[in-house]
C-alpha cells in the first residue's frame, strides 16, 4: 500500500511540473516558475557575462587625453584589434544567455507576454549586440521592447539604449528630437535622468552643437550617482569649455574634477591637473608655487603609474619659460618611463627636435624628427608636416656639416705652426680626459653585476666540510639538479670572479703549496707583482706616445697646404653659407638665421658670382626685418652695380628692353626651342652653364626643370624623378617647385606602372638602334628608306631619327598599320639588293614604343617578348613618353599647353 502510494506521489508531482514549465499554459505557477527562471539563472548569468564584458573593456580601453573624450568608451572594432588581441567573448556569451531566456522562457499567449522577465531578456540581447557593435541588430531588440512592451519598468531604459544605438549609426538628429521628447516624459532626477542628459549631450557634439552640450553635460554631472562618470563628465566639460574659450570656466571645472580625490579614478585627476598647468600664465604666473606642486605630484608614490605625464608637462613648463636645457632633461625622463601613450612620446621627441633645431644642431634635431615620425600615425596632417621638415633638413645637415669642417680647416691652415701645435694640444688633452671617462664608466659597467653578487657571499662557516681545505677546480663545479636554488658560493659565477679579484689584490699571484701565506712567500710573489706593475705602467706610457690620437703631428700632416686645395675649401665653404642662407629663407622662413648666413658669407670675401644675389637677398629680408639696413644694401647695390637686373629690379620694379634682348629669358626661350626640336644633348650641355651663369637668380628654378626634363629624355623616368625632386626640395615656393612636387606625387607612380602589351593595335613601328654620332651612316638608311617610301608609293609612311639615350638614337619608320605588314616592310629593308639594311629591326607598336622611351628599356622589350605573353597596359599613355604640353605648364604655366 505504501509502495502504491509513493508511486502515485511521484507520478503527480512529474506531472505538475510539466504542466508548470509549459509555456503555452497561462497559470500562476507556470508564470512565476518561468520567471524566477529566468531571473534567477539565464539573466543572471547573462548580466553577469555583460559586466565582465564591461570591466574587460574598461580595462583594456585606453583614452586618448590629447583629444575631447567621448562619453562613452566601446571596444575596437575587429579591423582594429592588433594580430595578438581577440575580441570580447562575453559579449558573445551574455547574448547567448538573452537568447536562451527568450526561446525557453517566452510565454507569448494571446498575443501577450506572460513571463515579466522577457521584456529584461531583449534588453540584455540590445545591449551585448551593441557592445559588439551590431548596432542594426541592437536596434531591433530595443525596438522590439517599445513595441511589445510599452508598460515595462525598463522602458525609459530601452528608449535610452535606442538612441546611444541611432547615435552609433549616425543618426543624431533623431536621436536629439526622441531624447529631448524622453527628458519631459521622466518624472523622478534619477540616474536615468542623468544617463539621457549624458548621451544627449554626446549627440549635440557630433552636430557640433557645443553650447547645448555643456549644459546638457552639467545636468548628467548633477544628477549622476556614479562616481567615476562624474569625473569623466566633468573632465569632457573642462575640455568643452577649453574649446569655447571659457578658460575661467574651464579651471574651475578641472578644480572640482580634482577635489574628488580618491571618489575619482587617479589618471582623470593627473590629467586634470596637467590642463590646468597648460593654462598658466608664463609671464605673471608664481613659477615657485607652479615647481613646487609638481614636486609634489613626482614625489608621490601614488602618481608612479603616470610619471610621464607629469615630466612631459614640467618639461614643457621650463620649454616655454626658455629654459632649454631642464626641458630636455624632463622630456628624457619622460621617455625613459616607456610611456603606452604614442603621442606623448612622439611630443617629446618633436619638443627634442625643435630645441635642437633652434641651437643649429641640424644632425641631432634630424634623429629626433626620426623618432617622432615613428610614433605618429602616417594618415595625420602632423607627420606629413614634420616628414616635409625633415626631407628639408637633409639639405641644411649636409651645408652646415660642409660649412662648420671647411671652417675648422682655414681656421687651423691659417695658424702659425706653433698656433697649431697648441691648438691640438688643448684638444688632445680634452681627448685623454674623456678617453679615461670611458675607461672608468666601461669599469663600473663590468663591475657592477659583481659588487651586487658580492653581498649574497656566504661566511667561511656556511660552506660544505668536505671543501673546506680541500684544492677546488672551480671550472668543474656545478650548480644541484634540483630546481631549488643553490646558496653554495662556487655555484656562482659572478661571486667567484669577484673572489678571486679579490684573493689576488689581498695575496697577489700564489702558488698552492704549504705555508703559502708565510712572509716571505709573500715578500718574493709581492717583488713579482711590484715588477709586473711597473711592466704594465710602462707598457701603457709606450702605448699612450704611440696612441697617434695623441700627437699634435697626426692632425698637422692631414691640414691642406696646397693653395689650389685651400682655395676649393674656401669655395666649397662660400657655396654652403649662400645654399643656407637660400634655404632658411625660402624652406624655413627663418629670416633671421638666413641673415646670419648671407652676412658672413659676405665677410667671407666669396667668389664674384655669389656677391651679387646675396646682397639682393639681404636687401629683401632687410626689407622684413630692418627698413635702415635695406636702404643702405639698396644704395650698396646700385653703386656697385648699376647695369644689373638686380639694380633695375630694386628701382625700377622692371628690367629695361635694352637689358631685356640678353636677358636669362631670351636664353631660356632659346633653350627651349631648341629641346622641342629634339636637341637633348645641345640643351643638356647649355643648360648646365646657364644654370651657373645665372646662379642665385629666380629663373634657375625653369632652368632646372627643363634640365630635369631633358634628362627624362635621355635617362628615363627615373632621372627625371630625381631631377623634379631637387626642383621641388630646392624651390619649394615657386611654380616650379610646385608643378614638380604635384608631378612626383601623382602622375610619376603611374607613369612607373607602365607595362609592355600584346594588346591589337593600328599604329606600328620599325626601330633601327644607331649611333648618334655616326651622322654619315645614318644618313644613309634614312635615305634608303626613303627611297623604299618613294619606290613603293606608301605616301602614309614616314621616318624620323629620335633620340633614345645619350648616345645612341632610334630610326623610325612610322605609320603602319598592322604588325604583319610591319614584318613584312622590315624583311624587304633587310634582305631586298636595293636596301640591304644590315641592322637587326625591332617590329614595335606605339604604346609599347611609349614604354620603352619613358623607361630606357628596349632590351628588357626585346628579351621578354620572346620569352613571354606581355600583358596589357595598367594606364594609357600619350604618343610621347614626356608629353610637351606636361613640360609646357611646368616650366611656362601661363602658356597653353600643346597638343600632341
Amino acid at each position: 500500500m505504501k509502495n502504491t502510494t509513493t508511486k502515485y506521489t511521484v507520478f503527480i508531482g512529474t506531472v505538475v511540473f510539466f504542466i508548470a514549465c509549459s509555456t503555452k499554459k497561462d497559470t500562476f505557477l507556470a508564470r512565476n516558475a518561468h520567471a524566477v527562471t529566468t531571473e534567477y539563472n539565464v539573466l543572471y548569468n547573462g548580466g553577469i557575462a555583460l559586466e565582465s564584458g564591461l570591466i574587460e573593456l574598461r580595462k583594456n580601453h585606453i583614452d586618448n587625453f590629447w583629444e575631447r573624450l567621448p562619453i562613452e568608451r566601446m571596444a575596437k572594432t575587429q579591423a582594429e584589434l592588433k594580430p595578438e588581441q581577440t575580441k570580447n567573448a562575453n559579449f558573445e556569451r551574455a547574448e547567448t544567455k538573452a537568447i536562451k531566456a527568450i526561446q525557453k522562457h517566452s510565454m507569448n499567449i494571446g498575443g501577450s507576454e506572460k513571463n515579466p522577465q522577457i521584456d529584461e531578456a531583449h534588453l540584455l540581447l540590445g545591449k551585448a549586440r551593441y557592445y559588439d557593435q551590431r548596432f542594426v541588430p541592437a536596434l531591433e531588440a530595443f525596438n522590439y521592447i517599445l513595441y511589445k512592451y510599452p508598460n515595462s519598468d525598463k522602458i525609459y531604459e530601452a528608449k535610452i539604449w535606442r538612441e546611444k544605438t541611432n547615435i552609433r549609426l549616425e543618426n543624431d538628429a533623431i536621436a536629439v528630437a526622441n531624447l529631448n521628447k524622453l527628458l519631459k516624459e521622466i518624472k523622478f532626477k534619477d540616474q536615468t535622468f542623468a544617463d539621457a542628459n549624458a548621451i544627449l549631450s554626446q549627440a549635440y557634439l557630433n552636430l557640433e552643437q557645443k553650447d547645448s552640450a555643456t549644459n546638457k553635460l552639467i545636468k548628467a554631472i548633477e544628477f549622476t550617482k556614479n562616481n567615476e562618470e562624474k569625473a569623466r563628465y566633468r573632465f569632457i566639460l573642462g575640455q568643452l569649455q577649453e574649446e569655447l574659450g571659457q578658460k575661467d570656466s574651464a579651471f574651475a571645472t578641472y578644480q572640482s574634477l580634482i577635489e574628488m580625490n580618491r571618489k575619482s579614478p587617479r589618471e582623470y585627476v593627473i590629467q586634470a591637473k596637467m590642463r590646468q598647468a597648460q593654462q598658466f600664465d608664463y609671464q605673471k604666473g608664481d613659477t615657485i608655487v607652479f615647481l613646487e606642486n609638481f614636486k609634489k605630484l613626482l614625489s608621490d608614490r601614488e602618481n608612479r603609474p603616470f610619471l610621464d605625464v607629469l615630466h612631459y608637462q614640467k618639461g614643457l613648463f621650463y620649454d616655454k619659460s626658455k629654459k632649454f636645457e631642464l626641458a630636455k632633461k624632463e622630456y628624457n625622463r619622460a621617455l625613459k618611463v616607456k610611456s603606452q601613450d604614442a603621442y606623448l612620446n612622439a611630443s617629446c621627441y618633436r619638443n627634442l627636435a625643435e630645441i635642437n633645431f633652434n641651437n643649429a644642431k641640424y644632425s641631432i634635431a634630424g634623429n629626433y624628427y626620426d623618432s617622432t615620425l615613428v610614433h605618429l600615425s602616417p594618415k595625420t596632417r602632423e607627420f606629413k608636416a614634420i616628414k616635409k621638415k625633415r626631407e628639408n633638413l637633409d639639405d641644411v645637415i649636409k651645408y652646415e656639416g660642409i660649412a662648420t669642417r671647411n671652417d675648422s680647416i682655414i681656421y687651423v691652415a691659417n695658424l702659425s705652426n706653433e698656433a697649431r701645435i697648441n691648438y691640438y694640444e688643448q684638444y688632445i688633452t680634452k681627448l685623454k680626459k674623456d678617453d679615461e671617462q670611458k675607461k672608468i664608466e666601461e669599469e663600473k659597467k663590468r663591475n657592477a653585476p659583481i659588487a651586487e653578487e658580492a653581498g649574497m657571499r656566504p661566511k667561511e662557516s656556511q660552506m660544505p666540510k668536505e671543501r673546506m681545505g680541500v684544492p677546488i677546480d672551480f671550472d668543474d663545479i656545478k650548480p644541484a639538479t634540483n630546481n631549488k636554488p643553490s646558496t653554495f658560493y662556487f655555484y656562482n659565477a659572478s661571486t667567484v670572479a669577484f673572489g678571486r679579484k679579490e684573493f689576488k689584490k689581498k695575496w697577489g699571484d700564489r702558488e698552492y703549496k704549504r705555508n703559502w701565506r708565510l712572509s716571505s712567500v709573500k715578500s718574493e710573489m709581492a717583488e713579482t707583482t711590484l715588477a709586473q706593475q711597473q711592466d704594465e705602467k710602462d707598457k701603457s706610457k709606450t702605448e699612450v706616445k704611440i696612441n697617434p690620437r695623441y700627437n699634435p703631428e697626426f692632425y698637422i700632416k692631414q691640414i691642406p697646404t696646397n693653395p689650389q686645395e685651400i682655395d676649393s675649401i674656401v669655395k666649397e665653404r662660400n657655396f654652403a653659407y649662400y645654399q643656407l642662407g637660400i634655404i632658411y629663407k625660402e624652406k624655413f622662413k627663418e629670416n633671421q638665421l638666413s641673415i646670419a648666413k648671407l652676412e658672413q658669407l659676405l665677410i667671407n670675401n666669396p667668389e664674384t658670382r655669389l656677391v651679387l644675389p646675396s646682397m639682393y637677398t639681404l636687401y629683401k629680408l632687410y626689407e622684413l626685418t630692418d627698413k635702415s639696413k635695406a636702404q643702405l644694401m639698396k644704395e650698396k647695390i646700385t653703386a656697385q652695380y648699376p647695369d644689373s637686373r638686380y639694380a633695375q629690379l630694386i628701382n625700377q620694379g622692371s628690367i629695361s628692353e635694352a637689358t631685356l634682348g640678353n636677358s636669362p629669358e631670351a636664353v631660356y626661350k632659346n633653350e627651349y626651342a631648341l629641346y622641342e626640336s629634339g636637341e637633348y644633348r645641345t640643351v643638356l650641355v647649355n643648360l648646365n652653364e646657364e644654370i651657373d651663369r645665372y646662379f642665385g637668380e629666380p629663373i634657375v628654378s625653369k632652368f632646372e626643370t627643363l634640365k630635369a626634363y631633358t634628362l627624362g629624355k635621355l635617362y628615363g623616368i627615373s632621372e627625371l624623378k630625381k631631377a623634379l625632386n631637387f626642383v621641388a626640395l630646392n624651390y619649394p615656393n615657386s611654380e616650379e617647385g610646385k608643378a614638380a612636387e604635384l608631378f612626383l606625387t601623382q602622375t610619376a607612380s603611374k607613369i612607373e606602372q607602365l607595362k609592355f602589351s600584346n594588346a591589337a593595335s593600328k599604329n606600328w613601328k620599325i626601330l633601327y638602334k644607331v649611333n648618334a654620332k655616326d651622322g654619315k651612316e645614318n644618313k644613309v638608311i634614312i635615305d634608303k628608306i626613303n627611297a623604299f617610301i618613294f619606290g613603293r608609293t606608301y605616301d602614309q609612311l614616314t621616318v624620323s631619327q629620335d633620340c633614345y639615350s645619350i648616345t645612341e638614337d632610334f630610326i623610325v619608320l612610322h605609320g603602319i598599320k598592322s604588325e604583319e605588314k610591319a614584318k613584312g616592310i622590315a624583311t624587304i629593308l633587310k634582305e631586298y639588293k636595293d636596301y640591304k639594311i644590315t641592322i637587326n629591326p625591332v617590329v614595335i607598336s606605339s604604346s609599347n614604343y611609349e614604354v620603352i622611351q619613358i623607361n630606357k628599356n628596349i632590351t628588357a622589350f626585346l628579351t621578354q617578348s620572346s620569352t613571354e605573353k606581355i600583358q596589357k597596359p595598367v594606364v594609357p599613355i600619350s604618343p610621347q613618353p614626356l608629353p610637351p604640353g606636361a613640360v609646357q605648364s611646368i616650366i611656362e604655366p601661363g602658356k597653353e599647353p600643346k597638343k600632341p
